[in-house]
């Protein structure tokens, strides 16, 4: 596939996620939106969108690490999307106290919550692609949500929405991406 539909389908997945983080922040009750929140991951799989979190953990050669590269700025530029999408529609979501928690959190609890969420996001597709079976999108996506896993794409639409652009923001979303990419490529190497 080339990089340019690769990237509009790594748009499309961010801006899911961008709606996954919508629906969460607009409930009270955590366990509700973590569910309505899994709503964007399962419109990815089922539509054949290009998540990061979804497609690293299958990544096999050296080489496709620059087609990671272009999916991760198309995952960056659907969740921009989504949140200008909120702020204009004057959607009552805020995430400004959700990305301040997340940036004062010390970088190596960040890094082991996104090895964490890198496992649930792996088994999510690879279960999936082998069964099919919503509840293994479902379970791992409210798993990785209420025990506070760090989502590398999800931070993107709380950090774009918050207007969070310092450098320390690109830090802890670089140590999100590399948590994310060990801990689903840590499942990978399973023996079968």
């Amino acid at each position: 596939m080339s990089h340019g539909k690769m990237f509009i389908k790594a748009v499309y997945a961010g801006f899911m996620i961008g709606i996954g983080g919508m629906i969460y922040l607009s409930v009270e009750n955590k366990i509700i939106g973590s569910l309505l929140f899994s709503f964007g991951l399962l419109t990815i799989v089922t539509q054949g969108f290009y998540l990061y979190t979804g497609k690293i953990g299958f990544v096999r050669k050296i080489a496709e690490l620059v087609d990671m590269a272009v999916v991760i700025a198309g995952n960056y530029v659907g969740t921009l999307l989504a949140a200008i999408l909120a702020k204009a529609a004057h959607l009552s979501v805020s995430s400004e106290e959700l990305a301040t928690r997340k940036l004062e959190c010390p970088v190596w609890n960040v890094f082991f919550l996104s090895v964490l969420c890198g496992v649930m996001m792996y088994l999510a597709i690879d279960n999936f692609n082998k069964s099919k079976n919503i509840l293994f999108v479902i379970a791992p996506v409210m798993i990785f949500i209420l025990s506070g896993f760090e989502h590398s794409i999800a931070n993107m639409f709380y950090f774009n929405l918050a207007a969070s652009f310092h450098l320390r923001t690109v830090g802890y979303l670089g140590v999100m991406l590399l948590g994310n990419g060990i801990g689903a490529k840590l499942f990978d190497l399973k023996p079968d």
